[in-house]
């Protein structure tokens, strides 16, 4: 919760109770907090304990998990399909979890993953052009050569928020980027508004296998909604890009779109297997907090409102 979202809680009469320190890496203070009216808790399973309804940014921890009885409500992102104590343990306790990722509008779309999916996209090609430098293991390309040296090869698959927006970013950077898609209608549109920025290509098995051979990144940001990722790119597959290529697994909360993924931290986000470079990062846009913070409150803020002041049924309807 950013300070403003809070004070419009306790403005529509609802008790406050922010976790001690819980908006420190957001740039937001206790302090912040407190001046609008909410209240700081010392321990985040005091604040379960004693409310009605809990918003979080990630998945409950198996502590927090311990701490939820019927009758609560839990707004956050779950990423279910890839973890299943985590899924028993909510069906235990009995309480409303919505996830985040599954919410839809009346248009199809996922309003409250749209903007963690744009920062994340965006974030996607720096995170891969930092991998790729020598001393973290990479081919040591610039993403964008310099005149009389080419620019690298960057193959996005799906084009979805993350995907597009991913595109955007990297061939801004000046790589020669390649997206790619299954949808023949979405692969036209981008083509349309964006003028063949970046080139669009039918994703196949063979089309991904060749682009494979030519790649020094490959961004996998495909999403099946509530569902685990594809496997697109198999460790056999690994052999044929060239030594030094970036896999950066953007779906790696859904289990991960290579074979080879496994998630990773802020602190440790990189392993090589067979001489590639991976990073799985499993929240992308906690390394922009503030950014991120902000773009999701603008989302969240109305979902919140409506079921702290109508209640989950009647807001649902």
């Amino acid at each position: 919760l950013t300070p403003s979202m809070a004070l419009d809680l306790v403005s529509d009469g609802h008790k406050v109770l922010i976790q001690k320190g819980a908006g420190i890496g957001s740039g937001f203070s206790d302090e912040n907090y407190r001046s609008i009216g909410a209240i700081i808790k010392e321990d985040g399973t005091r604040v379960i304990e004693n409310s009605e309804m809990i918003i979080k940014v990630k998945e409950p921890q198996k502590e927090e998990r311990q701490k939820l009885t019927r009758g609560q409500i839990l707004f956050t992102y779950l990423h279910l399909a890839a973890d299943e104590e985590q899924t028993s343990e909510l069906m235990k306790s009995k309480a409303t979890a919505f996830a985040y990722e599954t919410v839809t509008d009346n248009f199809g779309n996922l309003p409250l993953l749209a903007p963690m999916s744009e920062v994340a996209g965006r974030l996607a090609p720096q995170m891969g052009a930092w991998a790729l430098q020598k001393g973290n293991g990479g081919a040591g390309k610039l993403i964008g050569g310099v005149p009389g040296v080419k620019p690298t090869n960057i193959l996005i698959i799906g084009a979805g928020v993350v995907g597009t927006q991913a595109a955007l970013i990297a061939s801004g950077m000046g790589a020669n980027v390649t997206l790619m898609d299954r949808s023949v209608s979405r692969l036209q549109y981008l083509d349309q508004i964006f003028f063949s920025r970046f080139s669009t290509v039918y994703s196949s098995n063979q089309n991904i296998e060749d682009a494979l051979t030519t790649a020094d990144m490959v961004i996998g940001a495909v999403l099946i909604p509530g569902a685990e990722a594809p496997k697109l790119v198999s460790k056999k597959q690994l052999s044929i890009l060239p030594k030094g290529s970036v896999l950066v697994d953007v779906a790696i909360d859904q289990g991960g779109c290579f074979e080879t993924s496994r998630p990773t931290t802020h602190e440790n986000p990189l392993f090589e297997i067979n001489g590639i470079v991976h990073y799985c990062v499993a929240n992308i846009p906690g390394t922009v907090p503030h950014t991120s913070t902000l773009a999701l409150t603008n989302a969240t803020t109305p979902y919140i409102k409506k079921i702290a002041n109508e209640g989950w049924k009647k807001a649902c309807k």
